[in-house]
């Protein structure tokens, strides 16, 4: 069986604003799950790797971009599950900190262009061999198995509470989460952040795949895009970390928890409410973007 111990508290972060607000905000600590296999990517690949395993696979392939964290997820599961990895890489070679644990846990790179990186299924019959060995894993963990994985959280909460936070990029988490709620009957509203512009069609899709328009939508936290930043954000981000002592990064946490916090400088929330923060993990995506932090 493919088991990895879950090391998730949920701690309470304190502020002034919160205090004068009436508001209690509490952390989700998916990050202290696994250094690597961290957060929602270990929820994600948790039913993915006992499928593969059940069907005795032993190469897993995979996608991603070049500060993947999914990849990396993937190559280091792979070595400690004994599965050979293969990730396909979005866009021309490149060296990273990111990439360079993909192949110290073992994991062949392929390097794809932008055009042929969108026909997922043609890069693994034209690139892997045996077929018969080899175990598909889409982009970032996306599909049923994976939001199984995420529902699960919602098990692991020491209390109920009025507002649950998580960002978005695929949505596979949220939708997870949202599942995980109504299947319990938790009266908590999810309040979903999409980390990309643009993302209306997001939303539609999580309505759609879990029959559910009970939650709120905040689009207006992109910073300009999926991997996009700026010195309001960084800014933020810098005084989050040395305040709390928890690491958040600018692609998914830094919007996420920026949204939150803008948010209840506004009055969003109701003197006395609850409000959980999901901490998704992937903290290797800081490593794209640690020079753009000036000290």
């Amino acid at each position: 069986m493919i088991e990895l111990e879950i090391h998730s508290p949920v701690e309470e972060i304190r502020n002034p604003l919160f205090f004068k607000k009436g508001i209690q905000v509490f952390v989700k600590r998916d990050d202290m799950i696994h250094p690597f296999i961290s957060g929602n990517k270990w929820r994600k690949l948790k039913y993915l790797l006992r499928d593969a395993h059940a069907l005795n696979k032993k190469h897993l392939v995979t996608f991603g971009g070049a500060y993947s964290n999914h990849l990396l997820a993937t190559a280091c599961a792979g070595a400690k599950f004994g599965f050979q990895t293969t990730g396909f890489v979005r866009g021309e070679e490149v060296q990273n900190e990111t990439l360079t644990l993909c192949r110290l846990f073992g994991m062949q790179l392929i390097f794809i262009d932008r055009e042929n990186y969108r026909h997922k299924k043609s890069l693994f019959d034209e690139h892997i061999q045996d077929h018969t060995q080899a175990y598909f894993i889409d982009e970032g963990g996306a599909g049923a198995l994976a939001i199984k994985g995420c529902a699960e959280l919602i098990n692991e909460l020491p209390e109920v509470y009025d507002h649950i936070f998580c960002a978005a990029g695929t949505g596979t988490t949220a939708s997870g989460i949202i599942k995980g709620i109504v299947e319990r009957s938790i009266p908590a509203l999810i309040h979903v952040v999409p980390v990309l512009k643009g993302a209306e069609f997001l939303k539609t899709e999580l309505e759609e795949s879990t029959g559910n328009n009970s939650f709120e939508f905040h689009a207006g936290y992109h910073f300009g895009g999926y991997a996009k930043t700026d010195e309001e954000l960084l800014a933020f981000i810098k005084n989050f970390c040395n305040t709390y002592g928890i690491l958040i990064e600018p692609v998914y946490t830094g919007k996420m928890f920026f949204s939150l916090v803008d948010l209840i400088s506004k009055d969003h929330f109701k003197r006395g409410s609850k409000i959980l923060a999901i901490h998704t993990g992937g903290l290797s995506g800081i490593s794209g973007m640690i020079n753009r932090f000036n000290f």
